[in-house]
């Protein structure tokens, strides 16, 4: 008999010590409206977390989900979990940036001589500024097949995240501008296509493993 009492309180205390699992709408609900989320994880949840800046380096596509969120995800809302990740992320707060968007004809100068390519460019600069060609049709055909991405068009682009060669010319021309300019890639004929503008560059996630 005290054998059996001894196992039923041992079974009891095995049930208590289970940790109940998560609601997790609630969970979300509730982070969301804590004024300290990372104390509410602390204190509340006793989950482990982390807090992370993530960067918006450019604005027609994304690497992921960390950037896509970073960009698109609402101040203070709560995502996830997510598929193979047991995680629930919460934007604390965005920066901007100043991104910027022009395309390239990039002439691969291991195929062609420095002289050869600057050649090459002032005549394509020529065309293109008389109109006696285009600018999708030159980068086709000159620019490396692993450059001819989206007709040349670079897209919007973060500053910060491209190598300062090409991107200090860029910021300092204006819209419609056409120049060239040496890099350790070769030699890129650039065209400003919009004027640059501010937005979401930076977001700051609290990351909460369930």
């Amino acid at each position: 008999m005290r054998i059996f009492t001894l196992l039923i309180i041992t079974l009891c205390f095995c049930q208590l010590g289970r940790s109940q699992p998560l609601d997790i709408p609630k969970v979300k609900t509730e982070l969301e409206k804590a004024t300290e989320p990372i104390a509410y994880v602390k204190t509340t949840l006793k989950k482990k977390y982390k807090i992370d800046t993530i960067a918006v380096y450019k604005l027609s596509h994304f690497m992921g989900i960390a950037d896509s969120l970073a960009y698109h995800g609402k101040v203070r809302k709560v995502y996830g979990p997510f598929p193979g990740e047991n995680i629930l992320v919460q934007i604390l707060g965005k920066a901007p940036n100043l991104f910027y968007r022009a395309r390239q004809i990039l002439i691969d100068t291991s195929v062609f001589k420095k002289k050869v390519a600057d050649s090459i460019a002032t005549n394509i600069i020529k065309k293109l500024k008389s109109g006696t060609a285009d600018f999708e049709s030159m980068n086709r055909v000159y620019s490396p097949r692993n450059a001819v991405v989206s007709d040349g068009d670079l897209g919007w682009t973060a500053r910060g995240s491209v190598i300062p060669q090409l991107e200090k010319p860029i910021l300092a021309h204006k819209k419609g501008d056409i120049f060239k300019v040496w890099s350790k890639f070769g030699l890129h004929i650039i065209q400003v296509t919009e004027t640059p503008k501010e937005d979401t560059g930076f977001a700051m996630m609290l990351r909460i493993f369930l």
